[in-house]
C-alpha cells in the first residue's frame, strides 16, 4: 500500500528526516523510507528512537511525574504561568491561529495553563514535547486537543519553519533545532531560575546557600525582547514540600536526613523568584 504523504505534514521522520505521515489505520505514522512509529492510546506520538535513548527510559520517571503533578496542580507555579501566557498574548497580534511548542513540557501544566488563561486561547494550536514517556502519556490524558510526542529536544522531529512560538520552562534546548523549526521572526519565551528561587528549601541541602547565577547567554540566531522577573513566596504543606524537591536537581543531593527534618519543619515559607525572558528570532 503506498504511503499517504500531506504536503503540510507537520512531522519529520527522526532517523532520516523525511515527512512522516498518518497511515489509514491510524494507529502508525510512517515515512518514505518506511520508518514506523505507533500513535499510543493516551493519543501521543512516539518519535524517540531506541537507538537514541541513553537509557530504558529517559528523563523523569514516573514517580517524579506524580511529585510533579502533585505539586503544581496545587497551583503554586500559576502566577508565573499566568504572566508567560500574557507574555505570549501580548505578542500574538495576528488573527490566523498560531503553532506553539511547549518544549519540555513534562506532564503539560504550562500547555494547560495557556489554554485556560489566554484571551486567544482559541487561536493557539497547542504542541508539547518532553524526552519522558510517562509524562507525555499524562499530558495527553488530561489535554486531546495538544498534539504531544516523546521526542529529544536536539533532534526535533518538526519540519522547518513551522513554529510561532516556543516556550521553554526549565529545560534544555538545542539553537540550532530552535532555529530550524521556528518560522522568521518567530518568538522564545524562556523561564529559568531566579536568584532567590527556593532559598529556604536550599538551606537545608547545602552549608552554603548561594544565589542561583543568571542566564545571561542569548541563544544564538536570537536577540532579547524583553525580561521579567516574578517573585513571591508560598507555603507548601509537608506533601507538597517533598513533592517539590523531588521535582528539583537538588533531590539527587540531598541525604536522608536532611529529607526528614525538611519533612519534619511545621511550616515553611519559601521563596520563589523566576525569570522570563522572551527572544525573537533574529538574523542579525
Amino acid at each position: 500500500m503506498p504511503l499517504l504523504l500531506k504536503p503540510d505534514s507537520l512531522y519529520i521522520c527522526p532517523v532520516c528526516s523525511e515527512p512522516l505521515a498518518a497511515q489509514p489505520s491510524g494507529k502508525n505514522y510512517s515515512c518514505p523510507k518506511l520508518h514506523s512509529f505507533d500513535c499510543a492510546k493516551e493519543g501521543y506520538l512516539n518519535l524517540l528512537p531506541v537507538q537514541f535513548k541513553h537509557s530504558k527510559e529517559p528523563g523523569d520517571n514516573k514517580h517524579m511525574m506524580i511529585a510533579r503533578r502533585l505539586f503544581l496542580e496545587h497551583g503554586f507555579y500559576e502566577p508565573m504561568a499566568k504572566a508567560l501566557t500574557m507574555m505570549i498574548d501580548a505578542h500574538h497580534l495576528q488573527t490566523e491561529a498560531m503553532q506553539l511548542l511547549d518544549l519540555g513540557c513534562g506532564e503539560g501544566y504550562y500547555s494547560r495553563a495557556i489554554d485556560i488563561f489566554s484571551q486567544h486561547s482559541e487561536l493557539i494550536n497547542l504542541h508539547g514535547l518532553d524526552i519522558a514517556k510517562y509524562a507525555i502519556a499524562a499530558a495527553a490524558k488530561k489535554q486531546n486537543k495538544a498534539k504531544y510526542v516523546v521526542a529529544s529536544s536536539n533532534r526535533l522531529p518538526y519540519k522547518e519553519n513551522y513554529f510561532d512560538f516556543i516556550v521553554r520552562v526549565f529545560a534544555p534546548s538545542d539553537a540550532d533545532e530552535l532555529n530550524r523549526v521556528l518560522k522568521n521572526s518567530g518568538y522564545l519565551l524562556t523561564v529559568t531560575p531566579g536568584p532567590r528561587h527556593l532559598w529556604q528549601l536550599k538551606e537545608y541541602i547545602y552549608t552554603e546557600v548561594k544565589e542561583h547565577a543568571a542566564e545571561s547567554l542569548i541563544p544564538s540566531g536570537f536577540k532579547t525582547l524583553s525580561t521579567q522577573r516574578i517573585s513571591y513566596k508560598i507555603t507548601p504543606d509537608t506533601e507538597q514540600r517533598m513533592s517539590l524537591l523531588q521535582m528539583t536537581p537538588f533531590a539527587w543531593q540531598v541525604n536522608e536526613s536532611a529529607q526528614q527534618i525538611l519533612s519534619d519543619a511545621a511550616c515553611l515559607e519559601i521563596e520563589t523568584d523566576f525569570i522570563i525572558t522572551l527572544f525573537v528570532k533574529s538574523d542579525i
